[in-house]
């Protein structure tokens, strides 16, 4: 270990080390290259930050079919005054979007195909269907006489000009009960289907002023304003992307397709407006966003860094090595974290942009230990500062790794990133700093004289008897904690998910405008009804169906898709022939009569009843025909998909039996939650197989969860600090260096408290920094002999300058638009703010407990 250490401290190796140096760098480079080529990538997608949760394996199934049918699915709302218009313009939005095959597939509106295959197929079961008012007029048929208000329905469609009856269907379904069937399996009846163009209505309302002559006494003029309600046609197109929204170039493509689209759109029909919704949209603002944050927020943190430099030194070499560490140390940080993830996210370089704050305090320590010994040479002066270096690396690096404890991806990225960046910072000081930092420096220099300063006016401060330095630091210390105990009362917590990334007001105004024609369309929160045989599981889905109309009713939510519209359990259809057999028996004449029909449909219509008597509607026979966005509502396990085969079904009761454990579920979608509390109250009361699935509330719980953790593990690291440091520098100095950075800590808590921000996950993270970063301030002040005031000034200087960089680098941070990270650099701007103020105090106190210590040490 010794010839180790004389090595990295041996002016001779200058060379050696440069060397060593130089084809390090060379290899992490070139495996970078490799893994770039070998398809590593950059993320963009703010939903791979996000912790994976365990769930059921039904529940998973259900999560990733929602995900597969709304991921990288595009919206276009094409509002026009008159409707023709605007089906004429999406047939064209249609043609250009089926022109870019390889960007987007799956381009439709309101192909009828599906709808009238599914009416064909329902039409040939007709007996197993009735609506819930038809069945309770046929149910009493033989004590009663309601089921001819049906017939009464029936005269009226036969005899009125606008009637949809005709010869054909009154042969076969006499009393028109069919089309109402047909109607019921509609979800929206604000939705309808023109010229294979689904159609909506959006209305728009707008202020106008209309003037009401009124007489009074002064005979004066009062005018009001009234809002008018102007209802447009919106034409529907949905088009789903080939490559993923947040793929940076499939991106690119898409928004580039809709784009020259929409041009060509507005060139033929400039009245239309262009309303927009889907993933793509949003992943493009974040990407963009992010971007602009990395150039501006890096550039201006590296041009901030870099004038400190040049202020304190006076001397490009210093300016360049500072760069040539700063690039080293972000070398290292990207190959790390490609070699471990495969993947770089965005936010990650946002994140690591405060590196540029951290790596660059081993050349600000190098050289104000170098302008404070002029003499000495590059590899003496590293030998000096190697110990402190490499303890403020650990703390650092520690600091870093434990914010990699995580269950965030994102996070355990930031924190592969820093720690590796500082890595490659702390090995460039050590291997090339010998060989190329041996210049000269000005003779002296204006920030070192003001550490000496403001060293020498806390000491006069501080320096007066003991009875009032205690009164000064009772006073200051009664101070912090009334500011602490005010802030801390106005602290709230916020740990929902969704502060994560906010889209611009645009993108989610058009949004909402076209959920509003769509009938308030689909939330991230869904109902997953389970049972353990298709039967169960279509008898549960009509009581969840029944149950989510009260809450309709009840103003809970606004729509629901639900597939026990087209799929009734077997014992409805049952009780539906059932009510059809009775009705034909005893009433058949009497029906052909009324109407005025052949009465040689009778023996026709008794003969297809008979021989429908044990033809069911099967879950697979319709899905087969509905199409994807109904059959992914439809879920089983992988053991039953895999055991179907073997299944046997009766074909009279529609029940599969089979010796494995099956499991099969369905997904009810939801729309316009207005009251999610009372929504899950009410289904968790139900009694049924069911459950509201919310995975934006699992994982908002789970960060408040970890945000607790995180608080009290920073209270056992200060406790093992004080431990640990108290080998070296007594219990009480120990004490007093790790203080500096715990009441940093609470006074930033206080102050996010009166500013309003709510503590999150990402607050919490950032104290961790808080105190690593901390911890190293106050160790340089701690090791400093104190007999020594010119090393103190120095250490001052030092930590002047690096605790300016790190407010530069994370300070910048709180600009960010995206929240995570604004929390994030508001907390260490705060945090590192306090704690520069408050490091020195160790230093005026240190020649007192050195004394002790060394009473101690005998």
């Amino acid at each position: 270990m010794s010839k180790l250490v004389n090595w990295f401290t041996s002016s001779k190796q200058a060379y050696t080390r440069f060397i060593v140096w130089f084809l390090l760098v060379v290899a992490v480079a070139a495996y970078g290259a490799a893994l770039w080529q070998s398809g590593a990538k950059i993320q963009s997608n703010i939903l791979a930050m996000l912790p994976k949760i365990s769930e059921a394996p039904l529940t998973q199934k259900a999560l990733d079919s929602v995900e597969l049918r709304l991921a990288d699915q595009v919206y276009i709302g094409l509002v026009a005054d008159d409707k023709q218009q605007a089906i004429a313009a999406a047939t064209k939005l249609i043609g250009q979007l089926q022109q870019s095959p390889e960007v987007f597939t799956d381009i439709r509106s309101g192909d009828s195909q599906h709808m009238q295959a599914l009416s064909q197929y329902y039409f040939d079961k007709r007996f197993f269907l009735l609506t819930d008012k038809q069945h309770k007029l046929l149910a009493d048929s033989e004590n009663s006489d309601q089921w001819q208000q049906l017939l009464l329905a029936a005269q009226q469609q036969l005899y009125s000009s606008f009637g949809y009856a005709s010869s054909a269907l009154l042969a076969q379904d006499p009393l028109l009960l069919f089309p109402d069937n047909v109607m019921a399996l509609a979800p929206s009846n604000q939705l309808t289907s023109e010229q294979n163009i689904l159609l909506g209505e959006y209305q728009n309302s707008s202020d106008a002023k209309t003037t009401d002559t009124k007489t009074n006494a002064a005979k004066t003029n009062a005018t009001k304003a009234t809002t008018t309600v102007v209802t447009k046609s919106t034409a529907i197109v949905i088009a789903k992307g080939v490559r993923s929204a947040f793929n940076p170039d499939g991106q690119a493509q898409q928004i580039a397709v809709l784009t020259d689209a929409f041009s060509s759109i507005n060139a033929l029909y400039p009245d239309i407006d262009v309303l927009k919704a889907g993933t793509l949209f949003h992943a493009q603002a974040a990407t963009e966003t992010a971007k602009l944050e990395v150039s501006t927020i890096g550039g201006l943190s590296l041009i901030g860094v870099m004038l400190l430099v040049w202020f304190s030194f006076r001397s490009l070499m210093p300016l360049s090595l500072a760069l040539l560490t700063l690039s080293n140390g972000f070398l290292f940080a990207v190959v790390a974290t490609l070699s471990i993830f495969g993947e770089l996210h965005l936010l990650t370089l946002v994140f690591g942009t405060s590196l540029i704050g951290v790596a660059i305090d081993y050349s600000f320590h190098f050289y104000c230990e170098k302008l404070l010994h002029k003499t000495h040479s590059a590899t003496d002066v590293i030998k000096r500062i190697t110990p402190a270096m490499t303890l403020a690396l650990l703390t650092s690096a520690i600091a870093f790794i434990a914010i990699g404890f995580t269950p965030f991806p994102g996070m355990q990225q930031v924190a592969i990133f820093c720690a590796a960046g500082l890595l490659g910072a702390y090995l460039t000081l050590v291997l090339a700093y010998p060989l190329l930092a041996n210049h000269k420096l000005p003779a002296s220099s204006r920030i070192l004289l003001k550490a000496e300063n403001y060293l020498l006016w806390l000491s006069t401060k501080f320096s007066a008897s003991q009875n009032s330095r205690d009164m000064k630091l009772a006073l200051m210390s009664l101070a912090m904690v009334l500011f602490t105990a005010l802030g801390l009362s106005k602290l709230t917590n916020n740990d929902d998910i969704r502060n994560l990334q906010q889209s611009p007001a645009s993108i989610t105004a058009e949004e909402n405008k076209l959920r509003q024609v769509l009938s308030g369309g689909t939330d991230n929160q869904f109902i997953l009804v389970s049972a353990d045989s298709e039967q169960a599981l279509l008898t549960e889905l009509a009581s969840a169906s029944a149950m989510l109309t009260s809450a309709v009713e009840a103003q809970e939510l606004s729509s629901f898709v639900s597939l026990s519209r087209y799929l009734p359990s077997a014992e409805s259809q049952n009780r539906n022939y059932l009510a059809y057999q009775h009705l034909y028996q005893q009433h058949l004449d009497e029906i052909i009569d009324q109407l005025g029909l052949d009465e040689s449909i009778k023996v026709d219509l008794l003969s297809s009843l008979t021989q429908s008597k044990d033809d069911l509607i099967t879950p697979d026979e319709v899905l087969k025909i509905a199409g994807k966005d109904l059959a992914s509502l439809w879920i089983q396990t992988d053991d039953s998909a895999n055991t179907r085969a073997g299944t046997i079904a009766d074909t009279r009761t529609g029940i599969r039996t089979d010796s494995s454990s099956e499991q099969f579920g369905s997904i009810i979608l939801l729309g316009g939650i207005k009251d999610l509390n009372a929504l899950n109250a009410r289904v968790t009361q139900s009694g049924l197989s069911v459950q509201l699935v919310d995975k934006v509330a699992e994982i908002s719980q789970l960060m408040a969860k970890f945000k607790w953790i995180t608080l009290v593990l920073l209270a056992m690291v200060c406790a093992i600090a004080v431990c640990i440091f108290s080998f070296k520098f007594g219990i009480k100095l120990a004490i007093g260096i790790v203080s500096i950075p715990a009441c940093s800590i609470l006074l930033t808590l206080a102050c996010l408290g009166l500013a309003g921000s709510p503590l999150s996950l990402f607050h919490a993270l950032a104290l961790i920094l808080v105190l690593g970063i901390g911890i190293d301030y106050s160790l340089f002040f701690a090791s400093v002999k104190s007999s020594s005031p010119a090393a103190a000034s120095g250490v001052m200087m030092a930590v002047f300058m690096s605790a300016c960089s790190t407010l530069l680098a994370f300070g910048l941070l709180a600009l960010s638009q995206t929240n995570a990270i604004h929390y994030f650099g508001l907390t260490l701007l705060f945090g590192i703010g306090f704690t520069f103020l408050l490091a020195p105090l160790i230093s005026i106190n240190t020649k007192k407990i050195t004394r002790e210590v060394a009473h101690y040490g005998k």
